[in-house]
């Protein structure tokens, strides 16, 4: 298992040590992962490079694709608490969260209220189906994944570091399922689509889960080694001129901005955030180090700007009309976008 003292460099050479030791820790995460997940290689990559951006992961399809089966895999491979709730429309705020209860001192007798934590007190958390439960249970997740804190009856919880909710949903044409609002999907870093396996991995499937193997995952990392991982990724130096390109790209999002292409104002009802651009760059600062590299390049950006930017668009009805998705308008904006900069930097 790698070790905090791994990730944290303090001359030049210990940084190449760092990247180092923590390209092999990345190896060995797809390696684990791969015992139980067959394929979706991508998927995976993605997942792990949410992770160690330090966001939060939100994984789509339809269901029976192992959305669920690869959190339980990750956590598996971690040494970290997790927790799995499974969400559903009678699922209330309070059993996310927690609640107060009575209870009574069985030396004095005197009864007091005293706080249960809920499920959300993990460190992993995986909120299966999250768009099955209503907008009231849903939005009880917004404090915890951005500030990692839990607040219930006027007191603050602190959750302990480091902190994830990794949650599947099925697509929103499916019976029973609510849409995510605009500002949870916007606390997710990564937007990851799963999409049907192919010929030779279905095989592979078929082999692995109607036999007797079952196999094994070991623990890769703990808590505080994942913490330390993820500043050695926010160590990774962004040459101004990329910082910028990754500035335009959230910002060409934004109909009737500056930077925005045609297509833009064509279909785009409401673009990307601040938190777009910092996906792309914290994304991008990972994929820059698994690469062997220091330095982030607009390639980087360029690799990670679907995860990042493709749930932050919200479409018009011009674009339902035309069958347009968020995936198209991204691509094309990607195009669209010159590298060269357009301020002095």
């Amino acid at each position: 298992m790698a070790t905090k003292s791994d990730f944290m460099p303090d001359t030049p050479e210990r940084v190449k040590q760092a990247c180092e030791a923590f390209r092999t820790t990345f190896k060995t995460l797809q390696s684990e992962i791969g015992k139980i997940i067959v394929g979706h290689r991508e998927v995976v990559d993605a997942t792990l490079i949410g992770l160690f951006a330090g966001g939060n992961v939100l994984l789509e399809g339809v269901p029976g694709l192992g959305k669920t089966l690869l959190v339980r895999t990750l956590a598996d491979s971690l040494s970290l608490p997790f927790s799995r709730i499974q969400f559903t429309p009678d699922l209330m705020p309070a059993d996310v969260i927690g609640t107060n209860i009575v209870s009574e001192d069985p030396d004095t007798g005197r009864r007091a209220f005293q706080f249960q934590r809920g499920p959300i007190f993990a460190q992993i958390v995986l909120a299966d189906e999250i768009n099955r439960a209503t907008p009231k249970t849903q939005s009880a997740l917004l404090e915890a994944m951005q500030e990692r804190s839990v607040t219930a009856s006027g007191t603050t919880y602190k959750l302990e570091k480091p902190f994830f909710v990794l949650a599947t949903q099925n697509p929103i044409e499916q019976e029973g399922t609510y849409p995510l609002p605009e500002a949870q999907m916007d606390r997710f870093i990564f937007k990851i689509n799963v999409g049907y396996s192919q010929l030779d991995d279905l095989m592979t499937i078929l082999d692995r889960t109607t036999g007797t193997q079952v196999p094994d995952v070991q623990k890769v990392l703990d808590g505080p080694s994942i913490i330390a991982a993820q500043q050695l990724i926010r160590d990774c130096v962004v040459a101004p001129h990329v910082k910028e390109y990754a500035a335009r790209l959230a910002l060409a999002t934004q109909p009737g901005g500056e930077y925005a292409p045609n297509i833009t104002g064509k279909y785009v009802r409401c673009g990307s955030s601040p938190r777009g651009a910092q996906a792309l760059l914290l994304g991008a600062k990972v994929k820059a180090v698994t690469d062997g590299r220091f330095h982030v390049s607009y390639k980087d950006i360029q690799d990670v700007s679907l995860l990042a930017l493709r749930h932050r668009l919200i479409l018009n009805f011009e674009a339902e009309a035309d069958r347009v998705s968020a995936d198209d308008i991204v691509g094309k904006i990607v195009e669209a976008t010159p590298k060269e900069p357009v301020k002095a930097v």
